[in-house]
């Protein structure tokens, strides 16, 4: 079978506009963020080579929660930031399939206006917060400012009594919950 190249370059085109990221004008950005603005940073994030995909894998460099960042740009899929008024920059890449979250919802529960509470937590979980870390007894709040959010693809509520967080692309673990408290982890 022979595909014209006339289609062929037609559909090459389709394929690039679909893959292609939408700049987004700072008129178009909801009221509650702005380029420039500073926000804080609502759990430990990790990062390889300057990079944060919302398929929040559990490697690479932290930034603590609380760490405030500078608002540098949004796209449909991406967030760039500067950390802690460095030269450092931070791309997040919103991958939508796995948190079934546009690029300002990723952005919501990234960054905040204002820091995280710690004092409602207790010196554990404060402790394996600042780890960036799970242990038994923690509650749900707790393990999701330690480690953020699970992928919607393995877990599709917080309800769940079992969270599976992705370690790397091809390794797993789950946070196994009883009465809302961290009952064990499993890796």
């Amino acid at each position: 079978m022979r595909i014209p190249v006339r289609g062929l370059l037609l559909l090459l085109m389709l394929f690039s506009l679909v893959s292609c990221k939408k700049v987004i004008k700072p008129e178009e950005l909801p009221a509650h963020i702005a380029l420039g603005d500073t926000y804080y940073t609502q759990f430990v994030i990790r990062y390889e080579k300057g990079v944060h995909p919302t398929t929040n894998y559990r490697r690479g460099a932290s930034i603590p929660v609380n760490t405030p960042v500078r608002l540098l740009n949004v796209t449909n899929k991406t967030i760039e930031v500067e950390v802690d008024n460095s030269s450092q920059h931070l791309t997040v890449k919103n991958i939508q399939k796995h948190t079934g979250d546009d690029v300002y919802r990723a952005f919501d529960k990234l960054f905040a206006p204002n820091k995280v509470d710690l004092t409602r937590f207790s010196a554990l979980e404060k402790q394996h917060i600042q780890n960036g870390t799970v242990a038994k007894g923690m509650s749900k709040d707790a393990v999701l400012v330690a480690i953020g959010y699970p992928p919607i693809t393995e877990t599709p509520s917080l309800d769940s009594n079992r969270w599976v967080y992705w370690s790397h692309r091809f390794n797993r673990f789950n946070v196994h919950f009883k009465d809302d408290r961290v009952n064990w982890v499993e890796e």
